[in-house]
């Protein structure tokens, strides 16, 4: 139960200081937060924005359990906890940025996961993209200089979108049912994953938010959102664990971009 409460504790305080940082940029707005319960036991609180710089920007916590774990991973009781967040930008160059960080125990095991990728809606930098992946690099280095070149082979391969044949966006680093046995070292490579991401996206974001855009490169910008759409619905492993747990479907939906096109 301590390790429960330590690791809450640290993805609350992880989640309020990413809305405090991304409220910055948006001076007349503030998070909209609704808590919602958990059909099984515990529950989550959404945290949502809809601004200028913002099209929308959702920051979840999670903490859910139940009788029977929804997933192949195990069976029996279940604690799942988490952070998710997504941001679908106004301006085209201005890249969406997702990332997770979770927990989860079952009756045979337990173990870390999560990661950060980035989604250029059209508009790549190379600049940009260096720079995600050197602070993503730099937060996994200190744990094992093989982990960055793992977890970012992770990334490509998990966020690949099978039929249209590419990768969802420019990559990150995706890691999943990590449990080394070395539980101290573990967490620490985990909280350095979550506190390491406002540094890869919010120097992208200063630069990128006030760029002048044209009515055809927001076009193209809602062409590429779709495709987002498609991999979350069909492909993502946490969508379907919010559905098939019995999660809040306005809390699992809430990633969806406030508008895409076909």
């Amino acid at each position: 139960m301590e390790k429960r409460i330590e690791i809450v504790r640290y993805l609350k305080a992880l989640r309020d200081e990413i809305i405090c940082q991304f409220e910055s940029f948006e001076p007349e707005k503030k998070f909209e937060r609704k808590c919602w319960n958990h059909q099984t036991g515990g529950g989550g609180e959404m945290s949502i924005l809809r601004g200028e710089v913002f099209e929308k920007v959702a920051v979840n916590w999670s903490g859910v359990s139940g009788d029977q774990f929804p997933m192949k991973d195990g069976s029996g009781p279940y604690f799942a906890t988490g952070v998710s967040l997504i941001t679908h930008m106004a301006n085209p160059h201005a890249p969406t940025v997702h990332m997770n960080v979770r927990y989860i125990e079952t009756e045979k095991q337990t173990w870390l996961g999560g990661g950060f990728d980035l989604t250029p809606m059209g508009f790549p930098y190379d600049e940009d993209t260096k720079h995600f992946h050197q602070v993503a690099k730099s937060s996994l280095d200190p744990y094992g200089e093989d982990l960055y070149p793992q977890f970012s082979k992770n990334a490509r391969e998990y966020f690949y979108i099978p039929h249209r044949k590419k990768e969802r966006g420019i990559g990150g680093i995706f890691f999943d049912h990590f449990n080394t046995g070395n539980w101290e070292k573990d967490f620490a490579m985990w909280k350095s994953v979550g506190s390491h991401f406002l540094e890869t996206i919010l120097p992208i974001y200063s630069k990128r938010v006030s760029q002048p855009f044209t009515p055809q490169e927001r076009e193209r910008q809602l062409e590429l959102r779709a495709h987002y759409v498609e991999f979350n619905l069909l492909y993502d492993r946490g969508t379907k664990f919010g559905f098939q747990s019995g999660g809040n479907p306005e809390a699992i939906l809430c990633s969806m971009p406030p508008l895409a096109k076909w």
